[in-house]
């Protein structure tokens, strides 16, 4: 399905540039921008889980990474 959104002129002129730069359609464009947008909230809920991570908890997992890494040589 396809709709109609309302942006002034300005916006849809540097969307459509910025799209006609990455060889990409407006409606391309627009939905890798969403799709960045969502990345950008799972990196932002990632960091956060990361930074309340216990230092204990981070210390034992960076510990059996190590081990992984060894095996994998």
């Amino acid at each position: 399905m396809i709709t109609t959104i309302k942006v002034s002129s300005e916006v849809r002129d540097r969307l459509k540039g910025q799209a006609a730069l990455a060889h990409r359609t407006l409606g391309q464009h627009l939905e890798y921008l969403a799709n960045l947008g969502e990345r950008e909230v799972r990196m932002a809920a990632l960091g956060a889980a990361i930074r309340a991570t216990p230092p204990e908890d981070l210390a034992s997992w960076r510990e059996e990474a190590g081990a992984w890494n060894r095996t994998e040589g």
